[in-house]
């Protein structure tokens, strides 16, 4: 069996839809009490866990930093060592947001890592936390996820796509955006890795192939969704947000092809999947 901290978010509902799986929401292990995250560990005694959740309101934690830091940071750390007690590995889903967001090169896993804003500070505590546990694991960093649940960027632009004829979109930021379904095979697949090959430990990127800006992303929703609505890409500068976004949140995924071979979802196909899923499209 796989322990799964996360009930709702988007990777925790594809997760939810494997077999052998328990997922926990927050009335069952709140993030925000790591000891009885460590605690439900303990009581599930599962083959492997997967942290799926996350305090994830980018502009909120620039006010809440303290407690980002407790969820992001302090409860996967108490997780770890609890799977370091146990002898069981530990996946954990991380983001760019590590790093500086500068540039226009892929960022590989040993890059040096410079969080920008709060958000990614507490969740490059948690890396730490968990590197520095013992444990068998897996850090996946991923980005701009998206599913047929939950708030991301795909249901925001349906929405926004079917009540207006123009939308402005950031053109400036590159990146990817990552299918959850994909996330959540891939952790998986990693868990039961690290279970036979302990050695595989590490910190692994994955993200949707190819780069793509945004506004290009927002403009494959509306022609995939048939709505008539343009896209008119605008610069970050052009969009303030209490916290700076990353530019370049480009990930490169080839040492996880490498060590794992799971190679990086088509955003594409996944985007056509999400929309099916919605009823969007037949």
């Amino acid at each position: 069996m796989i322990l799964v901290f996360g009930k709702t978010g988007q990777v925790a509902r594809e997760l939810a839809l494997h077999n052998n799986v328990i997922c926990l929401g927050r009335d069952q292990a709140d993030l925000s009490d790591p000891e009885a995250c460590a605690k439900a560990i303990r009581d599930h005694a599962p083959q492997a866990v997967i942290n799926a959740a996350a305090y994830t309101a980018v502009d909120k934690a620039e006010e809440e930093e303290a407690l980002a830091t407790v969820i992001n940071g302090a409860a996967p750390g108490a997780m770890a060592v609890a799977c370091a007690q146990m002898e069981i590995p530990f996946v954990h889903i991380s983001t760019d947001y590590v790093f500086a967001g500068t540039g226009e090169t892929p960022w590989q896993p040993g890059d040096p890592v410079a969080p920008a804003n709060a958000y990614g500070r507490s969740k490059r505590a948690g890396e730490e936390a968990v590197m520095a546990a013992g444990a068998t694991y897996a850090i996946l960093r991923t980005s701009w996820v998206v599913s047929a649940h939950g708030h991301n960027f795909v249901k925001t632009m349906l929405r926004l796509g079917a009540e207006r004829d123009r939308l402005t979109i950031v053109g400036d930021q590159i990146g990817a955006p990552t299918p959850a379904r994909g996330i959540a095979a891939a952790c998986l697949d990693m868990a039961h890795q690290l279970i036979a090959d302990p050695a595989k430990s590490g910190i692994y990127h994955l993200q949707g192939a190819p780069f793509v800006s945004w506004a290009k992303v927002a403009t494959e929703i509306f022609v995939e969704a048939g709505l008539p609505c343009e896209v008119v890409e605008i610069p970050t500068s052009a969009y303030p947000t209490p916290t700076s976004r990353p530019l370049n949140s480009r990930l490169d995924c080839s040492l996880l092809e490498t060590v794992f071979d799971i190679k990086r979802p088509d955003w594409q196909a996944g985007l056509r999947d999400i929309l099916k899923e919605l009823g969007e499209i037949a």
